[in-house]
């Protein structure tokens, strides 16, 4: 009996659906492929429409390549102290970009928090505990800060991993705020917050208790206003204008709005605006914006341009404000994050655009510097030369590409610096309520160690002096004042500048009445 007529249509008509059916079969494979796919490493697991690999992990998975070496290098340290009761500190910040600057800037500080833990382990005359150091990799600009969060707070409750703090936090996002919030509010655990910088993201007298057990050890955006201020104090408001980001949900740039507004009050012309994508890192089309808004820029009498923006966007400003040739020079002053351009790739032959017609200086507060406490002579107050000697001693032994090395490494763009502090006032903080005691310290005892960490217990960090407040922030931190300078394309030390205009006494006494 037939089953199927005979004939040519028939027979097309039932090739078709046999290649139909083995075409739904191996998509139908590829999809349980995908799905079956395993993780990318222990701890470490791809999330994402693109797959990327997130999560916590020791140092055996390296999230990129430019992470490779210092990876091995943090594994091998992790090794060595196993057994022997560590403590584990663990590093979080995004280690997933397609940015090289970012790439450059999250390679840095990974370095900066082994070099930390390094020398914990080998060069403090046998302190205990050991140190043991996670890599926490949130995703871009902490998309994927939940699930990471969640595995450090397993940690936090496992006997065998003992994680007592967090260090690194970098961007100032809501992201990241929630994730600290997370941390410190809900599970208990200590944050020392490195690159991050925005005001609303910290304890204050008003808000005392946001976020239980954060210690941040970079000066805040205010604070690096108030030195800037003191800086420049000949500034007139009547030749200044404040050219704004009003992009949403950035706290970095919030905060630096309301900063640099304030300190442009009674300048004659209304902020020029312009809102970024939502990724800042993307391109966008603001060169455009900019090239309309240099003419008003140039008919001003505007000299002092206040920038607030994420790296990308200045980049695009000063090459469009070079291109005009105006007859002023002018001098733009932006936040921290304007250290990027002295690795971004796509700067990299615009620096002419700071030498055209009567030239541009671009200034901020830079977080460190290697200039501000390397040369030879006395201790001053507010900074300790021989902690930058330490920590530009053990960059110079690691910084190269042998078995031994973390890859070549630099201090220019206060990445490293910043990072090896965050991690070193939380190990300090951790060993400071060791002292004397047969177990390993609470979440508790190392959030309480916060309040210890000044006076003749601040942090001597690379950076300078650490001396937190009764809410966990740096008082009156030494800020490097620079500017970028195109013949060297770095970022030039002019001075350090002070919150309070003044540096701190020789014991780093916190004034009466500090708000926080």
């Amino acid at each position: 009996m037939k089953v199927w007529p005979e004939g040519r249509l028939y027979r097309a008509l039932a090739t078709g659906a046999l290649v139909v059916l083995l075409g739904l079969g191996i998509y139908l494979l590829v999809i349980l492929l995908i799905i079956d796919e395993p993780s990318c490493s222990d701890g470490v697991e791809k999330r994402g429409t693109k797959g990327e690999c997130t999560g916590v992990t020791d140092g055996r998975f390296s999230y990129a390549g430019p992470l490779d070496q210092v990876s091995r290098r943090i594994k091998t340290e992790n090794d060595s102290v196993a057994g022997k009761s560590p403590v584990t500190v663990a590093l979080m910040i995004p280690m997933i970009s397609d940015n090289q600057a970012e790439q450059r800037e999250f390679t840095e500080q990974v370095q900066g928090a082994y070099l930390a833990q390094y020398r914990a382990n080998h060069e403090s005359n046998g302190q205990r505990p050991p140190i043991r150091l996670l890599l926490a990799n949130p995703g871009r600009n902490y998309v994927f800060w939940e699930p990471v969060a969640r595995q450090l707070a397993d940690a936090a409750v496992s006997k065998s991993e003992n994680l007592r703090a967090v260090a690194g936090i970098n961007i100032s996002l809501k992201e990241t705020q929630q994730a600290i919030s997370f941390l410190t509010k809900d599970k208990g655990i200590p944050v020392v917050a490195a690159a991050m910088t925005a005001d609303d993201i910290m304890n204050t007298a008003d808000r005392p208790r946001d976020y239980p057990g954060l210690a941040r050890v970079a000066p805040s955006n205010s604070d690096q206003a108030a030195a800037l201020v003191s800086f420049g104090s000949d500034i007139k408001p009547a030749e200044t204008m404040v050219v704004e980001d009003i992009r949403e949900d950035d706290n970095y740039l919030a905060t630096l709005r309301q900063t640099f507004e304030k300190l442009a009050e009674g300048a004659p012309n209304a902020p020029e605006t312009f809102r970024s994508p939502p990724d800042f890192n993307d391109e966008g089309n603001l060169s455009n914006d900019f090239h309309r808004m240099v003419p008003d820029i140039c008919s001003s009498d505007a000299k002092n341009i206040y920038f607030v923006g994420r790296p990308v966007q200045l980049r695009q400003f000063l090459v469009e404000l070079g291109k005009r040739n105006c007859t002023k020079h002018y001098t733009v002053i932006s936040g921290s994050h304007a250290s990027t351009l002295t690795v971004d790739s796509q700067f990299k032959d615009k620096w002419g655009a700071l030498t055209a017609g009567a030239g541009i200086t671009v200034r901020y507060a830079g977080l460190a510097h290697p200039d501000a406490w390397a040369a030879d002579g006395p201790e001053t107050p507010g900074g300790s030369k021989a902690s930058f000697k330490e920590l530009a001693s053990l960059a110079k032994k690691f910084g190269n590409t042998s078995a031994t090395g973390i890859g070549p490494t630099s201090l220019l763009d206060s990445r490293t610096i910043i990072t090896y502090d965050s991690l070193t006032t939380a190990i300090t903080g951790i060993r400071n309520d060791t002292v004397g005691s047969v177990s390993l310290p609470t979440l508790a005892e190392v959030t309480n160690s916060w309040l210890r960490l000044h006076g003749a217990n601040r942090v001597n960090g690379a950076s300078g002096w650490i001396c937190l407040d009764q809410y966990g922030n740096p008082y009156n931190k030494a800020v490097p004042i620079v500017h970028l300078d195109p013949a060297t394309k770095t970022a030039a030390f002019d001075r350090l500048a002070w919150p309070e205009g003044r540096p701190p006494d020789a014991n780093c006494s916190i004034r009466t009445g500090r708000a926080g």
